[in-house]
């Protein structure tokens, strides 16, 4: 994906991935596609594609994103951890939103997992201006491998306690899909993650079973 730390693209880079999660917490458990289908794709196979997705959904500066490569490069085995750490995160919340969707309550181990990362990066967090505004930033973390986890933490933590975790939903795409996302339609009603693939494979399935005729929709994904 990533070579001689530069941020150069293939077709098989993160950023092909649509952003249909609402939040940046459920865009990042949609790195992997189809989640429950027999050859799923995955998105992140080490630290630089985190870096590159980072990168895409604006974590990251292409800056920072070339200091972390950079660093990446010259500690291997602490990027190896943090990358880990990455899917370790992202597989615990796609279970505890997952629960949520099914009327449970997410495991005291889930919960933990997150809290340890929130806290590290809340530990860090800073209130900087920006024009007539402020933002979020971390203090002296511009090389810190670890620094992408942090706004993915608080994206979770901050959904979890929002009304909006009663919208979350899971796509029941036919190809086994199971990204999630948050409705915002105005009844509600929403159940595709995106209705120009799940939705008119859906719908492309439809016709066929009332047809007989296949429709080229049932073969893109």
């Amino acid at each position: 994906m990533v070579n001689d730390n530069s941020l150069a693209e293939d077709e098989t880079r993160p950023s092909l991935l649509k952003r249909v999660g609402g939040q940046l917490c459920l865009d990042f458990t949609n790195t992997i596609d189809p989640r429950h289908g027999e050859h799923p794709h995955e998105y992140l196979k080490n630290y630089a594609d985190l870096v590159v997705w980072s990168r895409y959904v604006d974590i990251l500066t292409e800056n920072e994103a070339q200091h972390l490569l950079y660093n990446a490069a010259k500690h291997p085995a602490i990027a190896a951890i943090v990358f880990q750490r990455a899917l370790t995160l992202r597989e615990t919340l796609y279970q505890t939103f997952s629960s949520i969707i099914k009327g449970k309550q997410p495991t005291e181990e889930q919960l933990e997992i997150l809290n340890v990362t929130l806290a590290e990066g809340m530990a860090r967090a800073r209130i900087f201006p920006k024009g007539d505004g402020f933002l979020w930033t971390w203090s002296e973390t511009s090389h810190a491998l670890e620094r992408i986890l942090w706004p993915i933490a608080r994206s979770a933590a901050e959904l979890l306690i929002s009304d909006d975790v009663k919208y979350i939903k899971e796509c029941p795409g036919d190809d086994g899909c199971g990204w999630l996302f948050v409705d915002t339609s105005r009844n509600h009603r929403r159940r595709w993650c995106d209705m120009e693939g799940c939705g008119n494979r859906a719908k492309a399935r439809r016709y066929y079973e009332r047809t007989g005729k296949r429709s080229s929709a049932t073969e893109e994904r």
